[in-house]
């Protein structure tokens, strides 16, 4: 029989979130059903076989993660800090490197984990920590300039990978964090608008030519970027320029999402994907899939569900019982939340190709693992929130 404790838990677990969390996971094994059929020639269903793995498995860590009470995390902040930094400086030395990046570690069996993967989620706790003890008190740039300087560590260590992509998910979580505890929002909002001209004015100069005086001085400017990744960030705006090099991704994912119309071509009648013209298609190209068998409909349901997913943890952020609790589930919103833009993004040729993953739906074992640590970390908080008093 289950005890009062579990009965507790059972009763006040929040189901809404766990029945849409569970029919994008039933969604995922659909999508990769067809999606990776033809990546793994001598096992079809390989990729399929192994999210299975994933989905359970996180699933069971989901559930662990819920039953702790996230307090116990904040006795433990600065040691998850200290770890967070070790296992991302473990990867110079011990990293298995693949596609030019250093971002794995080798474990038993040929399995690799991605360290930067949870290094989201352990920020995000950290962080919730630290801010949580300067709520309201984020008045200035001298204020602002500590949580940066926390911050800053792990997003450096993530970018020298180099893992661009994921550098800048720490930057979104960074600045969702910070409008949730309470930064000044026109002193916090103009230095990001400050930020992001500036880098968009150091992009510009680092290409620019026959500028005039004093001007000319800045032509070619340096910047910390390898000309690949330059070259996939700023395909987007022209992807016919380079159609068989940088732009090639981009030009495909169009093509797919397009042709799928409004009903899609059908369950595993998407030429782009099933042909393998659409390169990384059961990864980070999958909501190109979508789009090209199950057409506007589909991805319109994909986006649906995850709005309303993200909603309802929005909804438990704000019934939290401390500021804790209410920037954990603020600082995985924000990095959902990114990574879904950027994705989709990504695949319909408007934004930046940065190699982020979508939530639950890309293979991948450490995307899921982290992501379902971090369904764990809101369900905990879901759990111990206040309760009216009547």
């Amino acid at each position: 029989m289950l005890n009062k404790h579990h009965r507790s838990f059972f009763k006040s677990l929040d189901y809404g979130l766990v029945v849409i969390l569970v029919v994008i996971l039933a969604l995922s094994l659909l999508v990769l059903s067809t999606a990776s059929i033809n990546v793994s020639p001598s096992d079809p269903y390989h990729y399929v076989k192994n999210q299975v793995i994933w989905i359970i498995s996180g699933l069971i860590i989901a559930a662990v993660t819920a039953a702790i009470d996230y307090e116990h995390w904040r006795k433990l902040s600065w040691w998850i800090y200290g770890f967070n930094i070790l296992l991302l400086i473990l990867v110079f030395f011990v990293g298995a490197t693949a596609k030019g990046a250093q971002r794995w570690i080798p474990v038993i069996g040929g399995f690799n984990i991605q360290p930067s993967e949870f290094a989201k989620i352990l920020l995000i706790v950290t962080f919730a920590h630290y801010l949580s003890q300067r709520r309201d008190r984020l008045n200035n740039v001298k204020d602002f300039i500590p949580p940066l300087i926390f911050v800053l560590p792990p997003t450096l260590l993530v970018f020298l990978q180099p893992d661009l992509g994921t550098a800048l998910v720490f930057g979104a979580i960074f600045i969702g964090m910070m409008f949730v505890a309470g930064a000044n929002p026109w002193k916090f909002g103009a230095i990001i608008i400050g930020c992001i001209a500036t880098v968009i004015g150091a992009v510009f100069l680092h290409f620019a030519k026959d500028l005039p005086w004093p001007l000319s001085y800045l032509e070619g400017l340096p910047l910390p970027l390898e000309d690949y990744q330059l070259a996939r960030l700023l395909v987007f705006i022209d992807p016919a320029a380079d159609k068989s090099g940088a732009g090639y991704h981009v030009i495909q994912s169009v093509w797919a999402i397009g042709s799928g119309g409004l009903w899609g071509k059908g369950y595993r009648e998407g030429t782009q994907a099933q042909l393998n013209f659409l390169p990384e298609h059961h990864t980070d190209f999958i909501f190109s899939v979508i789009g090209e068998e199950f057409g506007f409909i589909g991805t319109s349901i994909v986006l649906f569900l995850f709005c309303i997913f993200l909603l309802r943890m929005i909804s438990i952020a704000m019934k939290a019982r401390d500021d804790f609790g209410l920037l954990i589930v603020a600082g995985f919103v924000s990095m959902l939340a990114f990574h879904i833009l950027v994705n989709v993004g990504m695949a319909s040729g408007i934004m930046p190709v940065t190699g982020l993953p979508l939530p639950f739906l890309t293979a991948g074992g450490s995307s899921m693992w982290s992501n379902m640590m971090g369904v764990g970390l809101v369900l905990s908080v879901a759990l111990r929130r206040e309760r009216p008093m009547f």
